[in-house]
């Protein structure tokens, strides 16, 4: 059975005991999370949510928080002498899915 929820404005397809990388959640490492915007659910059965299937939840174990690479973004504009350079670190949670509850 697998399942596709959102989460931060993302979907994400999931199955048991799988370990997916999302954008940070506020939940401290070894807690549970469930997420309740499932919006399909497969396997033996499908159920196609409108927009969120009825009543079905995906129940996952916060392994760690962390940040991603860094990102280097360099903007150049040829014969002005014009360089801007930035950085950036994408915060994200580690999750494992423990079950999915249809």
């Amino acid at each position: 059975m697998y399942a596709i929820i959102e989460t931060g404005g993302k979907q994400v397809k999931v199955e048991k005991d799988s370990v997916i990388f999302v954008e940070k959640l506020n939940v401290e490492a070894g807690e549970t999370y469930t997420f309740d915007k499932v919006l399909f659910l497969g396997g033996d059965k499908t159920v196609i949510g409108a927009p969120y299937v009825k009543g079905a939840t995906v129940t996952a174990k916060v392994e760690k928080n962390g940040r991603g690479p860094k990102i280097t973004i360099f903007k150049y504009v040829d014969k002005t002498n014009s360089r801007r350079k930035h950085g950036h670190r994408q915060s994200y949670t580690k999750l494992t899915i423990t079950s999915i509850n249809a």
